[in-house]
C-alpha cells in the first residue's frame, strides 16, 4: 500500500477515493454523497508520520541487531539500513 492510501486509511477507515501518480492534488473522492473530504494538510500530516515510523522502525530494529552482537556491517549486510552519520 502506498503511502497516500495508508495514510487515508489510518485517517478513515473505508473511504472511496482515486488518484494518480502519488499526487494529492489529484485525489477524487468517491464518496461526497455521505462524507466530507479528508483535508490535503491532515494528509501530508499522517504521510510525515508514516515516514517518521519507518525511519524509526530502521533505526530500532538496527539497534536490536547490535545489541545480539552484530557489527554494524553485519547489520547493513542483512537489511540494507545504514544508520546516519552523525
Amino acid at each position: 500500500m502506498d503511502k497516500i492510501s495508508k495514510a487515508i486509511s489510518l485517517i478513515e477507515s473505508g473511504r472511496l477515493f482515486s488518484y494518480n501518480n502519488e499526487d494529492l492534488d489529484s485525489i477524487v473522492w468517491h464518496d461526497l454523497d455521505t462524507k466530507q473530504p479528508i483535508p490535503k494538510a491532515d494528509i501530508q500530516t499522517k504521510i510525515s508520520e508514516i515516514e517518521q515510523q519507518e525511519i524509526d522502525n530502521k533505526a530500532n530494529g538496527n539497534q536490536k541487531l547490535l545489541d545480539l552482537g552484530l557489527t554494524q556491517a553485519e547489520a547493513t549486510a542483512l537489511t540494507g539500513y545504514t544508520p546516519p552519520v552523525e
